[in-house]
């Protein structure tokens, strides 16, 4: 970049979702993603049978508002800024199809296998689209340093939970952020809690770590041991002697439910032993930020999971925080596997599956139970329907009914 545009002026704002546009978008998005027999089956009460063989669907599953939002921002920004470069900050959302889609577009990844974006490859003009997970302030920062349009589309909920870690580092307050340190969203929310050189940030991912961190809270201890264990998880300069006397819970949006409110009860626990309950309200705060259709898509697989069935399966990304979630609910009551997609369905003796504890695919033999079965199916936030439809397709053709007998 030259002297002459190392500030360049603002792009004017640009309305994407345009009547015309967005009539455009809606068409394209459909064709990629709808599906027939998840339609029909949502109209006929989540339920379908043929021969032997039942499949049902979770009450809520697969795409949610935001993600519906991303991706139509995104197909958007193609149409109206055709002609320009387009780039986005890593994955539009957590789904392998959905992303190669979206490099389809014409839209290209700049951000590295580390999770570092190439912003030297930005020049003035350029369109850069943020994730639905939202992205960093500094990264934030030198893209529109750099005079490129941004179509962000971060989820709301997302943004719920940086309003309330941006009042804690305005009132003194370290952010105690449940969720996973690399992941996106976190790394997003974590940049807000510093935000004008003040705010400290802490980042938990199990109850395990939480109790270290209440212990600390309680009794003090082994300052170079603490930050030796929580390394790569808090703010520079962060001091726990310091920056845990007054400490507000945040979280990933994408965390259960259950466990976020279990990190509160014990760090509040924690707070009060030490400070009492009168001086607890004063050290504590508190704010229910999980994502409304993170919560529902776990509410309805419970649902679920009270009535009787075979095996569960969880259809998605890999990477995607709130699939994951959801089939750990499953993998506590029945047989539960964790695919990417229909082609995981090797044959009757065999699947691929994704293994929570060692972060791999493996393969199990012998999974499908013999008819008569029912066979519980969920999807999380990210994961389209046509994805859904060809694993509920799959799992019939395993039982000789074809895809004609279902639509």
């Amino acid at each position: 970049m030259t002297t002459s545009d190392a500030h360049p002026s603002p792009p004017p704002r640009v309305n994407l979702r345009t009547p015309e546009v967005m009539t455009q978008v809606q068409a394209q998005v459909e064709s990629h993603y709808r599906s027939e027999i998840v339609d029909r089956m949502r109209a006929n009460g989540g339920s379908i049978t043929a021969g032997a063989v039942t499949v049902k669907l979770a009450k809520q599953f697969g795409f949610c508002y935001g993600v519906e939002r991303a991706i139509d921002l995104a197909y958007a920004a193609a149409k109206v800024f055709a002609g320009r470069q387009l780039f986005i900050l890593g994955e539009i959302i957590h789904n392998p199809e959905v992303n190669q889609q979206i490099l389809a577009l014409g839209i290209r990844n700049i951000v590295d296998k580390t999770g570092v974006p190439d912003l030297e490859a930005l020049a003035v003009g350029d369109v850069v689209i943020v994730p639905a997970f939202g992205t960093d302030v500094e990264t934030l920062e030198r893209i529109k340093a750099r005079g490129c349009q941004i179509v962000d589309t971060t989820c709301g909920d997302v943004m719920s939970v940086w309003k309330r870690v941006r009042q804690n580092a305005t009132d003194d307050v370290t952010s105690l952020i449940h969720g996973k340190a690399r992941h996106e969203e976190t790394k997003a929310t974590a940049s807000r809690a510093v935000l004008g050189g003040k705010g400290h940030y802490l980042i938990v991912l199990t109850l395990e770590e939480t109790d270290l961190v209440c212990n600390y809270i309680r009794n003090g201890g082994d300052k170079a041991a603490f930050l030796k264990r929580f390394e790569g998880g808090y703010s520079r300069g962060f001091d726990p002697d310091l920056h845990l006397r007054r400490v507000g819970v945040a979280n990933q949006t994408t965390m259960l439910r259950g466990e976020t409110e279990e990190v509160q009860r014990r760090i509040k626990a924690a707070l009060v032993e030490r400070d009492g309950a009168q001086g607890a309200q004063e050290s504590f705060r508190f704010f229910d930020t999980i994502c409304g259709a993170t919560q529902e898509r776990q509410d309805a697989l419970t649902e679920m999971l009270a009535q009787p069935m075979d095996l569960l399966l969880v259809v998605g990304g890999y990477n995607s925080s709130n699939t994951s979630h959801l089939a750990e609910l499953g993998e506590a009551i029945v047989p539960t596997y964790f695919i990417g997609n229909a082609g995981k369905l090797g044959s009757r003796e065999a699947i691929c599956h994704f293994d929570l504890p060692t972060k791999k695919e493996i393969i199990t033999q012998n999974w499908l139970p013999a008819s008569p079965v029912v066979i519980g199916i969920t999807a999380g936030a990210s994961c389209p329907n046509n994805l859904i439809e060809e694993t509920i397709v799959r799992v019939f053709e395993l039982h000789g009914v074809k895809r004609d007998a279902l639509v």
